[in-house]
């Protein structure tokens, strides 16, 4: 893995959630008790995470997948192509993603903006609500309610489902589009 990429993830996982922590500082008596809210076994909030994770990851590739949207997803396969990305880098980044991500914007900015408005901006920041582009924004709907699904976890279970499910559906489209992209990248040379 490049070093940009080490750096990114590791800067994921240790900025986000001192940001976050910062963020709660002028909200919360407990910054950090609020940040890692749950009331069920972290045990039980990885596994449940994690296996749901897995289903949301398969319904984001699902909806990446159809017809309708093959041609805009493309622009992704051919970010995950040029990365070159092995399962070891897309353990990593997925596990830093979910963790880092989830506590800054789950574990922090949820309890001050709500579900729903916080699912919206997570997925807005990661540019698939795209007023230019309405093949990218089905899919930009189809993730805010599967973020939002992520922040009722958080509120039902705890922050670490979220945080695992988050893992679990990167883990899942990266292999996706890795895929794909080695997909393309046969037919291109049999072509």
């Amino acid at each position: 893995m490049n070093k940009r990429l080490l750096l990114a993830g590791w800067g994921t996982l240790l900025v986000f959630p001192l940001l976050g922590w910062f963020i709660l500082q002028f909200f919360e008596d407990d910054p950090l008790n609020m940040m890692v809210r749950g009331d069920l076994p972290i045990i039980l909030q990885l596994v449940y995470g994690l296996g749901l994770g897995v289903v949301f990851g398969k319904i984001a590739s699902w909806v990446i997948s159809l017809p309708a949207l093959r041609d805009s997803s493309e622009k992704y396969v051919d970010m995950i192509s040029a990365l070159n990305l092995r399962l070891p880098a897309i353990l990593f980044l997925s596990f830093c993603a979910g963790f880092g991500e989830e506590l800054l914007f789950r574990g922090a900015i949820q309890p001050l903006l709500g579900i729903w408005l916080t699912a919206i901006i997570f997925v807005a920041i990661h540019g698939y609500i795209n007023p230019l582009n309405w093949r990218i924004s089905v899919y930009g709907v189809a993730m805010t309610g599967i973020i939002a699904c992520l922040g009722w976890m958080t509120e039902i279970w705890g922050i670490f489902s979220a945080c695992a499910a988050h893992m679990a559906i990167d883990v899942v489209l990266f292999t996706y589009l890795a895929g794909r992209s080695r997909q393309n990248n046969f037919q291109n040379q049999h072509a």
